[in-house]
Order: structure tokens, then sequence, then C-alpha cells
């Protein structure tokens, strides 16, 4: 790790140094608490800035760390509601990725984009993120092709499909059934059962196929995670109130409204947030979770970040 700029003093060490405080940070407190972090990176790397192409020419080394570093500011602006910073922040990992030829960080990037564009409303976009790395070259190892079928399934679900979605996400876990190999890259060992377990719920939700969708989220949450798993909670409370099983919701709530300020996912926070000013406003709630739902209105953080809805400039670079 001994690869540094001489224009700016930067090393691949420090880099990684950096890469990892973020993760951490953002596993054991959330997103938001991390942003503070987040913007002292950016401040103190200056190669996180400015053009990437003046990049041109530094170490593979110290290219490969930044595109990886960038990769996960995208990763937490996006999960902390900023999805204007987030889109930057992936167009360059994208950009720096493509200098070296790091693309296992290209695919992760545009994996997270895929994310991005499906949660902003961006289905289409979505859709050809995740094309995207399907269409890259070589056979896909079975971990990152399960993630390609979550976030395509996700994006059909968004169309409308019914059907189309739940195969998808079956076949996501057929691929994520067939194991680990040595070409997993570094990153895919986040992929495991409780994560394809909440997408499994997630997408079922989104068809409104509320009881399978409620007993795998169910399976989900009951595993203690990372922060960023809060939304699979927030995701089953959704699925209760479609189902209209009033009773679990209202109990679901009184578990989670002790800790709302703490949570750390905009994501997350804004889903909750859905959910409960639909049952305010929602006739023939039961009045008890109605009141339940206004004391966890009152627990969550205020939204901080801008509108769901901005224009999506997708990235250029390719895998």
């Amino acid at each position: 790790m001994a690869a540094r700029s001489e224009r700016t003093g930067t090393s691949t060490s420090s880099v990684v140094r950096a890469t990892e405080h973020l993760l951490a940070l953002d596993a054991t407190q959330g997103a938001s608490a991390a942003l503070p972090a987040v913007r002292a990176v950016v401040r103190g790397v200056p190669e996180l800035s400015g053009d990437p192409a003046r990049l041109r020419g530094l170490d593979r080394e110290l290219l490969a760390a930044l595109a990886e570093l960038s990769e996960v500011v995208g990763w937490i602006l996006f999960d902390a509601g900023r999805y204007a910073g987030a889109r930057r922040a992936n167009a360059r990992a994208l950009a720096v990725a493509g200098l070296c030829g790091d693309t296992w960080t290209a695919r992760l990037t545009l994996l997270n984009h895929s994310m991005l564009q499906a949660r902003t409303g961006h289905a289409r976009a979505a859709l050809e993120s995740a094309s995207r790395v399907a269409a890259g070259p070589g056979p896909l190892p079975a971990r990152v092709g399960a993630l390609v079928l979550i976030r395509t399934a996700h994006a059909v679900a968004l169309f409308g499909g019914d059907r189309e979605p739940v195969e998808l996400i079956s076949r996501a876990r057929s691929r994520f059934l067939d194991g680990v190999s040595r070409r997993d890259p570094a990153w895919s060992w986040w992929i495991d059962e409780t994560e394809l377990l909440g997408h499994q719920g997630w997408v079922h939700a989104r068809t409104r196929r509320w009881d399978p969708a409620i007993d795998l989220l169910r399976q989900a949450v009951a595993v203690p995670g990372p922060a960023y798993r809060d939304l699979f909670t927030a995701e089953l409370l959704g699925a209760l109130v479609g189902a209209g099983a009033w009773r679990d919701a209202e109990e679901l709530i009184a578990r989670l409204a002790p800790r709302a300020a703490r949570i750390g996912s905009v994501r997350t926070t804004e889903t909750l947030t859905e959910t409960a000013v639909r049952l305010r406003g929602r006739t023939g709630v039961p009045t008890a979770l109605r009141d339940a739902a206004v004391h966890l209105l009152e627990q969550l953080p205020e939204r901080a970040a801008g509108p769901l809805t901005a224009p999506e400039p997708p990235p250029a670079a390719r895998p």
C-alpha cells in the first residue's frame, strides 16, 4: 500500500483507512450519523473533487482505492437521503474505476445506482443500470448474479409487473444458493441470507402479496444486522398495513417508536413516515393504531434531503 499521489500526497493506505472508517460508521450508527465523516473525507482527499480525468496517470492501486471510496461515499449519501450527491459520487466512482480497469467496483456502483434510481421513481433507468452489469464481460459469480436479479425485480415491480418480479426474485434465491466461489469480489460478503430474505419480502410487498411478504420480512428483521437493514422493518410495517393486520402493526410501532429518533437511514425514516401518514388519514383504522402512527411521526427525525423525484442524469462510464 505504498502508492501515493505526487501532487497531493494522498496514499493508497490512507484512502483504504477512510473507506473502512466510513463503512464501520454506516454499519453501526447509520448513514445519517456517518455524514460528518463523509464531509471530512471529501475535504481531506482532493481526488474526490474536480474532474476525474485529471487523475489519469495515478498508480492503478491508488485509483482502485479512490474508486471504492467514491462508491462508499455514494452509498452513504444515498441512504442518508442526499440523492443528488449520491449521483455525483456514483458518477465519479464509475469514472475512476474506468481509469484503472476496476470492473468490480464499477459493477457494484451500477447496482447501487440502480437502487437509487428505483428509489427516486426512475424505473426504466434502474432496469438499464442492472442490465449493464449483467451484460458485462464474462459470467457473473452467483452472489453478484443474485444481486442483479434483485435489482431487476425491484425495477420491474415499479412498472406494475405482477408475476415477473416474483419470478425474478425466486431466480435470485436460486443463484444465491449456488454458493460462494473464488471469483466473488471482496464486496460481496454482505449479500447473505438475511439480505436476500428482506429483498424477497420487499418484492412480494411491491406486488401486494402480503402474506409471503410479511413472513419473509419477519424472518429478515429477526436477525441482528447493520443499521441500513432497518429498512426491512419499515417495509414490514407497510406490509402489515397493506394486509390490514392492525394489531400486529400497532405492536410493531410500539417497538419502533422508542428508537425512531436514532434511525440513521433516511430511506427507512421516509418509508416509516409515508406509512404513518397513510395510517393517520385512513378511514377504518382502529383509533389505537392511528394514535400509535401519530406518536411514531412525532418521534421520527425530520426529513432533510431533497425531493424523491429529482431528474436522473445517468452515469456515462461503463464497467
